[in-house]
């Protein structure tokens, strides 16, 4: 336990984070890889390159100095991101090296301003943190690999069939190559995919949504092929694309997220998706189709066209239950579109909309997609009155913070 002393050299640094926090980060990193170049085996590439994993870090470190004598408060940003690092493979060994680099990085931008003081209070702190994280994180290590079909690390499945989904997206289907049972999953969760591609120093590990419902004899991930070959995000993505075929090998880790849906309930349920973000929804609907078919859910889709929609006769499919309601907005929709009739609605999805057509009394909301979409989602269902605990949402990499940017546009930032 950190004493009053401690506690409060901690807080008084709030201020100091919130102005330098992305700056300390950043350089932490750089210090870090300088060091231990073998970490970037396990780190994501194109979330530094982005500037994404600096600034999450940054909020993490901002979060825990606030509630430095109140963790108990962050616990659930804790588990979110013990889920992530479960995932990876982070282990207790990686903290004492993150600790000492993020308190070399905290000197080293603050100069004289970091006294003996304050970078001894901070050291107390990391060990704290650091020990709540490597608690739960054991939790799920044994959890991962104890349960029925489950694994340690990461396990080698063959890609049994690979099925073009749409223009850009791909379904790759991935069975065991033990033959062995394998875990299930709740639907929303994610696998990491680890990539030894032939030109790179280092593995690549990316994180993709399953997208089919649990309990089957396989896995499967729907993957976006980005169109910039120089995006630092299309690495692994445009390498499943174009060199991993049927019959390949790729290694993945036990299904791990916070993300999940509710099955316990049976509130009805809207399910929100745009571009890609579709995959962990598609998962839901499966889900509740198979499992809970009394339970009313509102699936809907937003893309750019036809050529983009991923997974679209397997929604239409579905939408045949008598409990499932389908609706597709494009936004650019193409003529073949307009004369077969691909879409619902031409535009985007608004929160009139949303009243017209939802149940925001008392439905549960889920919703995925890229950031400009989730604002909007999110800011509608608020204003909507629909409650935070009714609100579920997942973020493709480091997680952002929607309720921040709402408080942001209310103020005219």
């Amino acid at each position: 336990m950190l004493n009053k002393q401690t506690i409060e050299i901690v807080k008084s640094t709030v201020p100091v984070l919130e102005e330098h926090g992305e700056k300390i980060t950043t350089r932490f990193y750089q210090l870090m890889f300088g060091n231990h170049p073998e970490l970037l085996n396990i780190f994501n590439h194109a979330n530094q390159k982005q500037g994404r994993q600096q600034k999450a870090l940054a909020g993490t470190v901002y979060a825990a100095a606030q509630y430095i004598d109140n963790l108990e408060a962050i616990i659930p940003v804790v588990k979110q991101i013990a889920h992530k690092h479960r995932s990876l493979g982070i282990k207790p060994e990686h903290y004492p090296i993150v600790g000492k680099h993020l308190l070399l990085a905290i000197k080293d931008v603050l100069g004289d301003a970091a006294t003996d003081e304050i970078i001894d209070a901070w050291g107390q702190a990391y060990n704290v943190i650091a020990d709540a994280f490597i608690s739960i994180e054991d939790e799920m290590y044994e959890e991962a690999k104890n349960q029925v079909g489950g694994w340690d690390g990461f396990r080698r499945f063959i890609v049994d069939k690979k099925v073009q989904e749409s223009a850009v997206i791909t379904s790759f289907y991935l069975k065991p190559e033990d033959t062995k049972a394998i875990a299930s999953f709740i639907p929303g969760q994610y696998i990491s995919v680890k990539m030894t591609i032939e030109g790179e120093e280092n593995t690549h590990i990316r994180q993709y949504s399953l997208s089919d419902a649990p309990n089957k004899e396989y896995y499967r991930i729907s993957v976006k092929k980005e169109q910039n070959d120089l995006h630092p995000d299309g690495m692994v993505s445009n390498y499943l694309h174009e060199q991993i075929n049927e019959g390949d090998v790729v290694e993945i880790s036990a299904p791990a997220g916070d993300f999940i849906l509710d099955m316990n309930k049976k509130s009805s349920l809207v399910l929100l998706s745009g571009g890609v973000g579709l995959t962990p929804m598609v998962s839901m609907l499966n889900t509740v189709v198979e499992h809970q078919s009394e339970r009313k859910v509102t699936f809907i889709h937003a893309a750019q066209n036809g050529k983009v929609h991923a997974l679209r006769d397997e929604v239409n499919t579905l939408s045949k239950y008598e409990n499932v309601l389908s609706y597709v907005f494009y936004d650019s929709p193409t003529e073949e579109d307009r004369q077969n009739m691909h879409f619902d609605f031409e535009g985007y999805i608004t929160q009139e909309w949303l009243e017209d057509n939802t149940d925001t009394n008392s439905a549960d909301y889920y919703f995925c997609g890229p950031v400009p979409f989730m604002k909007v989602i999110y800011n509608s269902l608020i204003k909507l009155g629909v409650t935070e605990d009714r609100i579920h949402f997942e973020f493709f990499g480091p997680m952002g913070n929607l309720q921040e940017e709402k408080e942001k546009e209310e103020v005219g930032v």
